[in-house]
């Protein structure tokens, strides 16, 4: 029994963490020394040394599965024999109508504010601006 229990008291002895104490002082030469011993002879500071953060990987294996689809998803819509391919070019030039749309729109709306306008209007301006560019944004540069 004693053995046991003196086995116990070293396991919990060597499972709990080394919380030594972190030092910091600066010698007469400038120089900042670290140590888990406080200098005899110099002033010192206790350093409080963070835990380190973890990050789940989970989220960043979900990201790549989802990559790795999509590029699966565009390599078979790109095969030569694929009808989405012509479905997709069709998209493709709709979609770069609309971003030109856009592009128009938002020059029109620069040019009228650039002209001078009242409170009210140069402010509603501004705010067709805003969402014009981030449907722009949104449906041109994100995708």
């Amino acid at each position: 029994m004693p053995r046991i229990m003196a086995l116990s008291l070293l396991c919990v002895a060597l499972a709990t963490p080394a919380m030594a104490e972190i030092y910091r002082w600066t010698d007469a030469n400038g120089a900042i020394h670290f140590s888990d011993t406080p200098p005899k002879q110099q002033r010192h500071a206790s350093v409080t040394v963070q835990p380190p953060v973890i990050v789940p990987m989970s989220e960043n294996i979900r990201q790549a599965d989802k990559v790795h689809r999509s590029r699966a998803e565009v390599n078979r819509l790109l095969e030569p024999g694929s009808r989405d391919r012509y479905a997709r070019a069709r998209e493709t030039e709709k979609l770069a109508r609309q971003c030109e749309k856009y592009r128009k729109q938002l020059g029109r709306i620069q040019g009228q504010l650039r002209a001078g306008y009242g409170n009210d209007r140069g402010n509603r301006l501004r705010q067709k601006r805003r969402q014009v560019s981030q449907l722009y944004s949104r449906e041109c540069m994100l995708n």
